[in-house]
Parts: C-alpha cells; sequence; structure tokens
C-alpha cells in the first residue's frame, strides 16, 4: 500500500513538514521470487541516506518502490506526491538526442516549473558541475561522467522532497564523483531526502544513514558508527590466508587477509593476550612488534570499519545457513 502524504504537491522540499519517507515491512514479489523481504526503511528529510549490497540484493526494486514507479506486494510505503519525487534509474536517465538544455527544459515541464525558475536553476547547477559549457552539446555526445551529472541534476531541478539515485557514481571518473557528491549535498541542504544506491561501501560512509541488503532482506541498518558497533566478534588481519577453521571466515583486502573470529572464539592470538601474565605486560606486545605479519598465522587485531562490518554480517549470515544444515554451531565448529 502506497500512502502519499496530504498536500496538494506544490512548494519546495524545504518546505515539506513530513518526518520521513519510506517503507515499513515492504514484501515485493516477483513470481516465486521474494524481491523484498519485510524491508523497513526511512529516509529523513535534509538527509543523505545508502542503500547497499550485491546484485540481486533487492537495491533496484527498493529505489523503485521509494520512486513511486513500482506497487509492494505487502506492507506500507510512505511517500510525497509524484510530483515532489526526483528518480534517477539506474542508466542516465536523459534523452540522448535532445541537448543538456533541452532535457533539463523537457524535465522542468514535466515537472510543472516555471521556466524562468527552471532556467536559473539550471544555470546554477551546469556551472557548478562543470557542464556549463556544454549546453548545446547533444546528451549523447557527453562522456559517461557528464551524462550522470546530467542525469542528477535534471532529478532535482524542481527541489523534490524526496530524491531517489540508482547509483549515480557507478563507473564515473573521481573528479565527476566529486561534482556529483556536490550536487547530492546541495539537495539534501534543500531540505529533500536524499536515498542513492551504490555498491560501493567506501562511499555508502559518506552518507548519515545505510541500510545493507542480502537477497531481499536487511542485514544491517542504521548510521555508519551504529553498524560498526553492532558487528559481532572481532576482526584480525594477517599476511597470509589462515588454515582450518578461520580459513571460511577470512577475504582477501588489499593484498591483506582478514579474519573474523565470531563472539565467544577469538584466534589465538586475542587470547593470549586476554590471558597473559600480568607480571610480563609487554612479552607478548614485544613479540608481535619483532616478527612480520607474514611469519604470524594468528594476525593482529584490527578495527572494522563499514565495509568490515557488512562483510562480517554476510558471513555471520552464511555460516549460521549453513550451520543450521549440518547441525554444526555458527562459527564453524568445535573452537
Amino acid at each position: 500500500m502506497t500512502m502519499p502524504s496530504p498536500g496538494s504537491g506544490s512548494g519546495s522540499a524545504a518546505d515539506a513538514t513530513q518526518d520521513w519517507w519510506g517503507t515499513e515491512e515492504a514484501c515485493v514479489r516477483y513470481g516465486d521470487k521474494l524481491a523484498l523481504d519485510h524491508v523497513t526503511f526511512r529516509a529523513v528529510p535534509g538527509r543523505v541516506s545508502a542503500v547497499v549490497g550485491g546484485d540481486g540484493a533487492g537495491r533496484t526494486t527498493l529505489l523503485r518502490c521509494l520512486a513511486g514507479a513500482l506497487a509492494v506486494t505487502s506492507g506500507r510505503v510512505r511517500l510525497p506526491p509524484a510530483l515532489r519525487i526526483g528518480y534517477l534509474s539506474a542508466g542516465s536517465g536523459v534523452y540522448p538526442d535532445l541537448s543538456v538544455d533541452e532535457n533539463l527544459a523537457f524535465r522542468a515541464t514535466a515537472y510543472q516549473l516555471p521556466a524562468a525558475v527552471a532556467r536559473e536553476r539550471s544555470a546554477d547547477l551546469l556551472e557548478r558541475a562543470g557542464l556549463a559549457g556544454a549546453r548545446d552539446r547533444l546528451a549523447g555526445r557527453l562522456s559517461g561522467g557528464m551524462r550522470q551529472k546530467l542525469g542528477v541534476i535534471a532529478s532535482m531541478l524542481h527541489q523534490p522532497d524526496l530524491l531517489v539515485l540508482d547509483e549515480p557514481t557507478t563507473g564515473v571518473d573521481p573528479v565527476s564523483r566529486a561534482d556529483l557528491w556536490w550536487l547530492i549535498a546541495r539537495a539534501a541542504a534543500n531540505g529533500a531526502a536524499v536515498v542513492f544506491a551504490t555498491s560501493y561501501l567506501d562511499e555508502a560512509e559518506r552518507a548519515l544513514d545505510v541500510l545493507a541488503l542480502d537477497d531481499g532482506r536487511e542485514l544491517a541498518s542504521g548510521t555508519p558508527d551504529e553498524i560498526i558497533a553492532a558487528m559481532p566478534g572481532t576482526l584480525r588481519v594477517s599476511g597470509a590466508r589462515p588454515e582450518g577453521d578461520a580459513r571460511r571466515r577470512a577475504w582477501r583486502r588489499g593484498g591483506r587477509w582478514r579474519i573474523w573470529d565470531p563472539p565467544g572464539g577469538p584466534g589465538p592470538l586475542i587470547t593470549d593476550l586476554q590471558h597473559q601474565d600480568q607480571g610480563e605486560p609487554d612479552a607478548i606486545m614485544s613479540k608481535i612488534r619483532e616478527e612480520p605479519d607474514e611469519a604470524r598465522e594468528p594476525g593482529r587485531p584490527v578495527a572494522p570499519d563499514l565495509q568490515d562490518a557488512v562483510t562480517v554480517a554476510i558471513l555471520a549470515r552464511e555460516l549460521a545457513a549453513a550451520g543450521a544444515a549440518s547441525g554444526e554451531p555458527a562459527g564453524g565448529g568445535s573452537r
């Protein structure tokens, strides 16, 4: 069920009084496939929220529901009126046979934005995004990064209450990505609730709120700090891939191996640190400093970031499912 807020649909995002837009226990089914499984997500005006996940996680399905382009099978969707939503699909969302100016003029007409207001906003946003010199160029002749910037500008031109962007920075060069982030921040500063999907967890850390999806279900949600703090167990880093049971809980990142130890099952090094003789407090740490990482199979403790926390959430779910099927504990066997 979709429930728009009361109102005529006029005004700017800065005038919005709605405390949140989003879904409550939303399910979407495509035949036998449950694409969204009781997902609750809230986007707050003036804040940027990220939806992350791999292919088939349900990101695009959720964003299409938020854009009003897809109805939920069950649950609730809370949206502003259609003319107060801005949406950029996984493509650039622009017409290749229209010029930059023509694309924006067409979008302004569709959203009932006065021509004079549209021209003023277009000039400002194009200048800041580095597209002022391409206003007469066909969109089909723009670079990929330029097309993405044009698509974001077109979706936010009418200053929507809810701005939904499906992977706006994927495949974009670093300079264009910085311009896109300026546009996203500008939309939030104007009062919009901004939701963007991304597969880059380092980019998701720039959002105030994050929802991680896996196979249509919520994997983790909250601020990046909250998700990191909620990560169970401990994390180690090593120059060599571990052997035995720990091998199932290790992944390569940045040329090194990160190893997750579930709660109650710390690695040998962490156990030693916890139970060392209090009369020799520096013995083990001295040994750590003296030996290269490659010589220490156990690895050393490391503080997790958002990428680690989401990876661990996926591992924990997979190991729990495997354990339930085999009768083993979620950690992968006795310790």
